[in-house]
This record gives structure tokens, C-alpha cells and sequence, in this order.
């Protein structure tokens, strides 16, 4: 059984490589987090009103409201972690940006 010196420094590792990945994940991000929670606040209340389409309409009017260039590049992101729609971006890559989220 690990002693108390050698719990603390798993806690201190494991710590760190949660901040390592947490800084790989917001580096690899196509924009920035704070963009993308406000997409999660626009989708929250665009669905709370409307069905999803099972596209990314509401998605792409809000990446063209914010001026966003690359949208391409953020709607094959949202794809590759489960956002084919409006509400799967919700559903699946929302929860990605928690705090406590496990990257």
C-alpha cells in the first residue's frame, strides 16, 4: 500500500497530465472555447424552441453570425466528436468542455 508522500505525488502526476490534456485538446481546437460555449448557449436556446433538422443549420448561422472563416474546418471538428447535428453537438462534444471533463 503506497504510503501518504507517494498518494500525494500520484495525485500531484495525475494533475498534471489533466492539465497537459486539457491544453493539447483547447490547442487542437479549430476556435477558441470561449466561441464554442457560446454555440452551446446559442444551440441551447435555438433547440429549446425549434426541432433539430438532424443538420448543423443553427450551427453554421451562428459560425456566420460571429464572422467565423473556417467553418469547414469546425463543422469536420464537430463531426469527428459525434456532431453530425445540432443536437448531437449538444449531446456529445458539449460535455467535452467541462471542467471536469476526462480528455
Amino acid at each position: 500500500m503506497p504510503n501518504k508522500n507517494e498518494k500525494e505525488r500520484r495525485k500531484i502526476i495525475v494533475k498534471e497530465l489533466r492539465l497537459k490534456a486539457k491544453n493539447e485538446f483547447e490547442n487542437k481546437l479549430p476556435i477558441s472555447r470561449d466561441y464554442f460555449l457560446n454555440l452551446f448557449n446559442y444551440l441551447d436556446e435555438e433547440l429549446s424552441e425549434n426541432e433539430c433538422d438532424h443538420n448543423l443549420e443553427f450551427t453554421i448561422n451562428f459560425l456566420n453570425s460571429q464572422n467565423i472563416k473556417n467553418i469547414n474546418k469546425v463543422t469536420d471538428w464537430l463531426k469527428d466528436n459525434g456532431g453530425y447535428c445540432d443536437c448531437e453537438v449538444i449531446a456529445n462534444v458539449e460535455e467535452m468542455f467541462d471542467e471536469d471533463a476526462i480528455l
